[in-house]
């Protein structure tokens, strides 16, 4: 009598030593590769000879800008068949991507122009891919963003630790791993900083852990002199933990206690506060916001017709006469025009009036944080309206206040 295959495998079991992975753990696993993926997207490749391994420059932006297309196929191969969630953020997102397709078909630039429209179309495709996801009460998204930015914060402070003359080169820390900017590594530090207090408030990760991510972020974020990095991340927390006010004891005591350093620092740390913030610059220069408002006032003053004032000149590099723009909104009226900058401000209300009217809890906190730090940072950054690190964490806050049916939130 024959015996199949299947029931001789059954009867003899795992070889030892093997562990068998269930498929829900493998599809999870491919999730957060694929949302690693786009962080990666976002890491923008930056030729510089202070790397300690040289990475040629095509090598590096084939690795940058590859990943999204990795992504793309990764979560085709989870995401079977293709379900998505109906989303109003990814909506407007859509339509922020199908205006600037239209703007950057009148271009000066048209081939670049369509490049960067190319890859904002594919990486809102890939967001929306995910959307499956959004709902898991484990914050799957979130805790992977979280040890994607450990893991990139981690590598600044290795190439610190290895080099610190070369990554201390202009007095600002900077990445010497992978080239990461100051202002990017002083970003990446403080969402670390500001997304583990939020869960250590809300009782969903560890007191050791979250020691260890503030002990080696909050070195490299002051080390970076990102002022704006910090104003956010103060005015995030402060309003993620505002909403957890109620919600647990230790959020009490963590502002109480916080209120009790911050009052002691001012009184005897004062000076040195005042010469980070100032960071070697006059009065002159902090009035002009280190040159910002000479860009801005020119962006404003350009002569533009009916059609550039709506749809703008297409997605650029957010420079205006090779100087960087440095404003969200500045930089997305000058590429959408006005369309593109209200579909952006659209997105940022319509997640922030959804996580408003979320219940207490951690979701709720986590979106208020991402939401809070993203407008503030919006003035003197750019990126809600391209690929950005921006774009991506205001997604994030998007999926936290997505509505859960009833069986999701007995899961």
């Amino acid at each position: 009598m024959s015996t199949s295959l299947a029931t001789i495998r059954t009867r003899l079991g795992p070889k030892p030593g093997f562990r068998a992975v269930a498929p829900e753990v493998r599809r999870r696993r491919r999730v957060q590769l694929v949302w690693a993926m786009l962080v990666l997207n976002v890491l923008t490749f930056f030729p510089d000879s202070r790397l300690i391994l040289p990475i040629p420059g095509s090598l590096g932006k084939l690795i940058a800008q590859g990943s999204l297309l990795v992504g793309a196929l990764l979560i085709l191969t989870v995401n079977r068949p293709a379900r998505i969630r109906p989303s109003i953020y990814i909506f407007l997102a859509t339509l922020l991507v199908t205006e600037a397709i239209l703007s950057s078909l009148r271009a000066e630039f048209l081939i670049g122009a369509l490049y960067r429209s190319g890859r904002l179309f594919l990486f809102v495709a890939v967001l929306w891919m995910l959307s499956p996801w959004w709902t898991r009460k484990d914050l799957l998204l979130v805790r992977t963003h979280l040890k994607v930015l450990w893991a990139i914060v981690g590598s600044v402070a290795i190439g610190l630790l290895v080099a610190p003359g070369t990554a201390m080169a202009d007095n600002r820390l900077a990445g010497i791993l992978w080239p990461i900017p100051p202002t990017q590594a002083g970003h990446y530090s403080a969402m670390a900083i500001g997304l583990t207090a939020v869960l250590w408030m809300a009782g969903l990760l560890r007191r050791e852990v979250a020691m260890a991510s503030v002990i080696v972020c909050v070195p490299v974020l002051l080390l970076t002199h990102t002022r704006t990095a910090l104003v956010a991340l103060l005015a995030g927390a402060i309003v993620g933990g505002l909403s957890l006010f109620t919600y647990r004891s230790r959020v009490r005591k963590f502002f109480a206690i916080a209120i009790g350093v911050f009052s002691m620092g001012a009184l005897t740390l004062g000076s040195v506060v005042t010469t980070w913030l100032a960071r070697g610059q006059d009065a002159d220069q902090l009035g002009a916001l280190t040159g910002r408002r000479a860009v801005w006032d020119s962006i404003l003053a350009q002569k533009r017709s009916t059609w550039e004032t709506l749809f703008g000149f297409g997605l650029s590099n957010k420079s205006f006469n090779g100087l960087p723009i440095d404003s969200n909104w500045l930089g997305t009226y000058y590429d959408v025009g006005a369309l593109g900058m209200a579909f952006c401000i659209a997105m940022v209300l319509f997640v922030f009036v959804c996580a408003w009217f979320t219940p207490q809890g951690p979701r709720r906190a986590l979106a208020l944080f991402l939401v809070a730090y993203c407008v503030v940072a919006s003035f003197t950054e750019t990126g809600l309206s391209e690929a950005s690190p921006y774009l991506l964490e205001l997604t994030l806050a998007a999926t936290l206040v997505y509505p859960r049916s009833a069986r999701e939130g007995a899961a």
